[in-house]
């Protein structure tokens, strides 16, 4: 197919369809919470219709019509082409005709303390520039469809900085991030976490506002995101990340927060999938991988990597993110390297060993302990022994401050993980980003449970909420305190713990 030429007029760039995809939704603290025009459950989520889809779209207020009508049009493209990408031409034209000038982003994420990476989906050829803090970067020719990653670097610090972005000259684009503290700065450093948000959650103003306005430098994202039971079906797999980047409340988001991702089963292949499934094959999962990797802005890993697992040394905190789905083996459950596959494992243990940051948060897609639905489909029944090596390896190496991060089991909870050596691991899990139900909150005769909600309050309302690590380093022993943050901004609970508490006892 031909391509048309590039539509997109000044006027067009400046119209208020240019200032939304800028990042520039924003809501006022104190404004009341947004109820959804549509209510859709998980198991309409999971089936994904074009019904369905359409009221996910419009469920908090439909984007500007000339996106929504790219997003159902671009849907349509999808499928009915099995082998269409980003980059095919109908995509791409579509874009075009409808005058949108990224087809996603800006996403933030990759920071330090002196730049930050900004992704984008161009749909022209026209030079991109992002500018902050007197900095800049260009990329003169973009592929229309293609994922494009601009790094800015040369900042300052622990500074708040806005960013635009131009096309052909124009600013089209804009958004505020903080850069990171430098590695022994006692400046307090914030990581928002959680899981479970689903395409349902994706388009929530309410806990993504309250994310925004808490500042935090960074937000990890632990699976079942954006994509919902798509198999191997790798164009639909892409009309949900297209469904996700048309989102007025997600563009606020990404816009404002640099984003660190992992997956889960749901954005893998389907629910409880792992490994390469039966009927399925290897081809199908690097597939996967390649789309996943397309459409996150995780930072670089070394090539010939084909997971999606990696570190990041951010402040002073080291960013461990597993890929507890795709290296799964043939193997039986409950036999070792069943779980990370043989090659991450080891990767995780020298990570750990190398790593000198005063806090490691490392994240599982499923729960490392086995308190919930009897360890369904996490570590407990599959890989205990590696487990245990792990656990067992920061003990004798006195390896400080680890914190223990997970997702899947919808509803929000927290456990001690006692060991016989006298320490104790603490994990979180804020499964509850797309507050959908799943098992109850509170596990029965579980003295390690630290709190418990179900995906639904006492009023039979969605619970939405995200997890928030603040990181103090100005104190002799520095503190991290979790809190589990409400879509209206309360806070349901907050847990304070020090690096000492977060060491073995010979290493204290």
């Amino acid at each position: 197919m031909k391509r048309r030429p590039f539509l997109l007029s000044l006027g067009a760039l400046m119209s208020p369809l240019t200032r939304l995809l800028a990042g520039s939704f924003t809501r006022p603290a104190t404004a009341e919470a947004i109820a959804p025009k549509f209510r859709v459950t998980l198991p309409e989520a999971h089936k994904g219709t074009l019904a369905i889809d359409t009221k996910l779209l419009d469920s908090y207020g439909p984007p500007p019509e000339p996106l929504r009508q790219y997003y159902l049009d671009a849907r349509a493209a999808f499928f009915e082409n099995a082998q269409a990408g980003f980059q095919d031409a109908a995509i791409v034209d579509l874009a075009q005709s409808h005058q949108v000038p990224f087809m996603g982003g800006p996403m933030l994420g990759d920071l330090t303390g002196e730049g930050v990476t900004v992704w984008l989906r161009p749909a022209s050829r026209a030079p991109i520039t992002v500018r902050a803090g007197g900095q800049s970067v260009e990329l003169r020719q973009p592929v229309p469809g293609e994922d494009s990653r601009l790094r800015l670097r040369g900042l300052q610090p622990a500074t708040r900085y806005s960013y635009q972005v131009e096309l052909g000259g124009t600013e089209v684009a804009q958004g505020q991030f903080t850069t990171a503290p430098q590695e022994q700065s006692p400046e307090k450093f914030r990581v928002a976490f959680g899981s479970c948000c689903h395409k349902i959650g994706v388009h929530n103003p309410n806990l993504f506002s309250q994310i925004v306005q808490r500042q935090p430098h960074v937000m990890m994202l632990l699976g079942d995101i954006a994509v919902d039971d798509r198999n191997n079906e790798i164009n639909m797999h892409c009309a949900d990340y297209q469904l996700r980047d048309v989102s007025t409340a997600w563009r606020h988001l990404a816009s404002h927060v640099p984003l660190y991702a992992s997956w889960d089963d749901h954005d893998y292949f389907d629910n409880d999938l792992s490994g390469i499934p039966k009927r399925y094959t290897a081809e199908d999962r690097d597939r996967v991988r390649a789309v996943w990797k397309q459409n996150w802005n995780n930072p670089t890993v070394p090539n010939g990597r084909k997971g999606i697992y990696f570190n990041s040394r951010v402040g002073p905190v080291e960013i461990i993110m597993l890929d507890t789905r795709s290296y799964r083996s043939g193997k039986q459950r409950r036999q070792y390297g069943s779980y990370l596959g043989d090659r991450q494992l080891e990767w995780l243990k020298q990570t750990l060993k190398d790593s000198t940051a005063p806090f490691k948060i490392i994240s599982s897609g499923t729960m490392w302990s086995d308190y919930v639905s009897r360890a369904k489909d996490s570590w407990g029944s599959w890989d205990t022994q590696a487990r245990e090596e792990i656990f067992g390896l920061i003990e004798q190496e006195n390896i400080g401050g680890v914190l223990l991060v997970s997702g899947d089991r919808h509803g929000a909870r927290a456990f001690r993980i006692p060991r016989e050596s006298g320490h104790t691991f603490y994990e979180f899990e804020p499964a509850t980003l797309g507050g959908v139900s799943g098992p109850a909150g509170l596990v029965k005769d579980c003295p390690e449970q630290l709190f418990g909600y179900s995906g639904q309050d006492a009023a039979g309302q969605n619970f939405v909420a995200c997890g928030e690590f603040t990181f103090d380093m100005a104190t002799k022993d520095p503190q991290v305190t979790f809190r589990l943050i409400t879509e209206h901004g309360h806070v349901k609970e907050q847990i304070a713990l020090s690096l000492s508490d977060l060491t073995p006892a010979q290493g204290i």
